[in-house]
């Protein structure tokens, strides 16, 4: 079926459509073909190296605490960054220059830095400003890291969403009096979260992967360090990378089927259901001048497109 957005296949290129299909299906079983040779000429498929993943010890002495670790500091960082992110967004919209001015330098700031360094600087912080213990001092530190960059990235987003709004919806809020602050709460945010939806998930997923940053560089305890402490002890790097890598595709399908099924519930919820009623149904005032209290000029109108 065609559509304003998409033409149809016609017979040429249904034809085109099957032969790359089968030429892409080709390459990838001959790819997986290879992997599987080479792993298995490098003794990676025996039993042995992959039996510890069936067992409980490597699951709840290495994988699940490293795990809870990433859902924890994944957890915080979200339930700060939105926040603040918005916030710092709204904020660049100010028509107040001190209002506008320090929060996209404090946004162009902290989005030019590498996540990465801003761990490391507030492990250093937490280190020489602070009592805490070491495996709190870690959290804190992956979690300012992530706050404080993905706070930026969210802040333009939500900018951005809030920008590509028609005009009109600000131009009616203050035709009806409505104030600015009561029109971007009001009006422009529940209609912009539709469509900075897809790019604050995507921000979410890369939450998710930045916490093994922290498990690389200031030692904390997440699922990638786990993996490492494992695979020292039951020596299969390989096939601990795999289970890692399916546990990550896990986490992150999670969050991008909710936020689907929160975006498509949104979308429905903001559909309209009111139906277009004749005149004679509200009792509208007619070009003559009939009885009943109906809106003026519906019967007019009504009759106009009738003839």
């Amino acid at each position: 079926m065609s559509s304003v957005l998409y033409d149809a296949p016609g017979p040429r290129a249904k034809r085109r459509n099957v032969i790359l299909t089968v030429v892409f299906v080709a390459l990838m079983a001959l790819l997986a073909w290879w992997l599987w040779r080479a792993l298995d000429s490098k003794n990676q498929l025996e039993w042995k190296l992959w039996k510890p993943f069936f067992t409980s010890e490597a699951w709840t002495t290495y994988l699940l605490p490293g795990l809870a670790n990433t859902l924890k500091a994944m957890a915080f960082s979200i339930v700060i960054a939105l926040p603040l992110g918005a916030l710092f967004g709204i904020a660049r919209l100010s028509d107040h220059r001190w209002v506008r001015i320090p929060a996209g330098a404090v946004v162009e700031f902290f989005r030019a830095i590498p996540v990465l360094l801003l761990m490391l600087f507030a492990n250093e912080v937490f280190a020489r400003s602070t009592d805490v213990t070491t495996e709190d001092r870690q959290l804190y530190a992956v979690v300012t890291g992530l706050v404080l960059y993905n706070a930026s990235v969210l802040a333009e987003v939500v900018r951005a969403g809030i920008l590509a709004l028609p005009k009109g919806q600000t131009e009616a809020a203050q035709a009806i009096g409505l104030r600015k602050g009561q029109t971007m709460s009001t009006i422009l945010l529940p209609q912009a979260v539709t469509v900075m939806l897809p790019a604050i998930v995507s921000q979410l997923v890369v939450i998710v992967k930045d916490t093994a940053l922290g498990g690389v560089m200031i030692g904390f305890t997440e699922l990638l360090s786990g993996r490492a402490t494992l695979a020292a002890v039951y020596a299969n790097v390989i096939q601990s990378f795999v289970v890692v890598a399916i546990i990550y595709i896990v986490l992150n399908f999670i969050i991008t089927s909710f936020a689907s099924w929160l975006e498509q519930r949104l979308r429905r919820g903001k559909k309209s259901t009111g139906a277009v009623l004749p005149a004679a149904a509200v009792g509208g005032t007619t070009a003559t001048g009939g009885e009943g209290g109906g809106l003026p000029g519906l019967g007019t109108y009504v009759d106009k497109q009738d003839t």
